[in-house]
C-alpha cells in the first residue's frame, strides 16, 4: 500500500479535512524509532499516525555495520527507506509537518501544525537530538564521505588505524578521545579554546591514554579527503577523520513544557515501559537515551508502543471479518513523509 505524495496548497488543503480525526497514538517523530513504534501499533491493529518533519539524524549515517541483520553494511537513509516501505504495508497515516504545539485535551492530547492539528489518546515522542556542527564549508560532503563523524560507537570500527581528530572540549571530548584509542594510536584532542593540556584532569588522561593534544583551533577545512584545522600561530593539522564533540540539543521540548522531566541535558526521563513523567506520553530513542545508537531506539519504540496498546481499551475482533485474505487495518487516511526523508 505505497503511500501517497502530497505537495502544494491544494494538497494540504486536504489535511484541514483529515487530521481532526482522533487516533491511539500520535507518533512525533518518523526515523527509526517512530517508524517502528507505528508498525508495533499497526500490528496491535491500533489507529496511528506520523507527523515527520524530514530531519531524521539516522539519515546522516553514511554506512552502519553494527546495526544486525547487516553483514555489509547499510547507510542511514537506506535503512529509513526501508523501515519506510514496510511500514507502507500498513494503513498507517503520515504527515510531513513539524509539531508547533502540543497539549492535553479531555483524556488526550491534542498537536498543531501548520494551522492543523491531531488528536490522540498517546503521544511517542522519537524526535531524537541535533548534533552540534563545526562550521565547516562542506559540511554536508564531508559528513557524505566520512571525514566527519559524530559517534564513535557506530562506526569507530571503521576509522581503525587512521589520524583520528576530536574537536570540542570538556568531558565529552575527552571520553570520545579515549573511547576512539581503542581504534587508533594517532588520536589528538583539538580544543577550541584554550589548550586542552592546561586542564589538569585532562592533561592526567591525554597522558595515560597517550592522545595528542592540540589548540586552539581557528578554523577547519577541507583538504581532498582529508580534514584540515588550522591553528592560532599558523600551524596546521590534518586528519583522515574529526568527530566534533560540541554537544547536542535534545529534542524534548513538546513534553518538558507539559512538565515532564528531563536530565541535565535535556533528556526526557522515562520509566521502564518509556513512559515520561507526563501521563499518556511516552518516548524513545536518542530523545531518552545517552547511548545514541539505531538498536536502542528500535527497543524502547517496541516496548513503548506494546504498553501503549496494553494501555488503551481492548479492540477484540468483531464478528464483521473483512474479505478473505484480506487484513481489515485500522484507518483509511494515507499521508506523504516529506519528499527529503526518503
Amino acid at each position: 500500500m505505497p503511500l501517497s505524495r502530497h505537495s502544494g496548497v491544494d494538497e494540504q488543503s486536504k489535511w484541514a479535512k483529515t487530521t481532526v480525526e482522533d487516533f491511539d497514538c500520535l507518533i512525533v517523530g518518523g526515523g527509526p524509532a517512530g517508524l517502528t513504534a507505528a508498525i508495533y501499533l499497526a500490528r496491535y491493529r491500533r489507529k496511528v499516525v506520523i507527523v515527520d518533519n524530514g530531519e531524521s539524524r539516522a539519515a546522516l549515517i553514511p554506512e552502519s555495520h553494527n546495526y544486525p541483520g547487516f553483514p555489509h553494511g547499510i547507510s542511514g537513509r537506506e535503512l529509513l527507506r526501508t523501515l519506510r516501505r514496510q511500514a507502507e504495508t500498513y494503513d498507517i497515516t503520515t504527515i510531513g509537518a513539524r509539531i508547533t504545539s502540543l497539549q492535553r485535551e479531555d483524556g488526550g492530547f491534542v498537536a498543531m501544525f501548520d494551522g492543523h492539528y491531531v488528536r490522540a489518546r498517546f503521544v511517542l515522542l522519537a524526535t531524537g537530538i541535533v548534533d552540534e556542527s563545526p562550521d565547516l564549508p562542506g559540511l554536508k560532503e564531508a559528513v557524505s564521505d566520512g571525514s566527519i563523524r559524530y559517534c564513535p560507537i557506530c562506526d569507530g570500527y571503521e576509522a581503525t588505524d587512521q589520524r583520528i581528530g576530536v574537536l570540542g572540549h570538556g568531558d565529552d571530548a575527552r571520553s570520545k578521545a579515549k573511547f576512539l584509542r581503542t581504534y587508533s594510536k594517532d588520536v589528538t584532542l583539538l580544543s577550541l579554546d584554550n589548550r586542552p593540556q592546561e586542564n589538569g584532569e585532562t592533561a592526567r588522561l591525554l597522558r595515560s591514554a597517550r592522545i595528542k593534544a592540540a589548540g586552539p583551533v581557528g578554523a577547519i577545512e577541507r583538504n581532498g579527503d582529508e580534514i584540515r584545522t588550522l591553528l592560532r600561530g599558523n600551524q596546521a593539522l590534518s586528519f583522515d577523520v574529526v568527530y566534533p564533540a560540541l554537544g547536542c540539543r535534545v529534542r524534548s521540548d513538546l513534553a518538558a513544557e507539559l512538565g515532564a522531566r528531563t536530565n541535565r541535558v535535556g533528556c526526557l526521563e522515562v520509566d521502564a515501559y518509556q513512559r515520561t513523567t507526563v501521563d499518556g506520553i511516552y518516548a524513545a530513542g536518542d530523545v531518552v537515551s545517552d547511548l545514541h545508537q539505531i538498536a536502542v531506539a528500535t527497543g524502547h519504540a517496541a516496548v513503548a508502543a506494546t504498553h501503549i496498546h496494553k494501555s488503551l481499551p481492548d479492540n477484540f475482533r468483531s464478528a464483521e471479518i473483512a474479505e478473505p485474505g484480506k487484513a481489515a487495518h485500522p484507518g483509511s487516511i494515507k499521508g506523504t513523509l516529506p519528499a527529503n526523508s526518503r
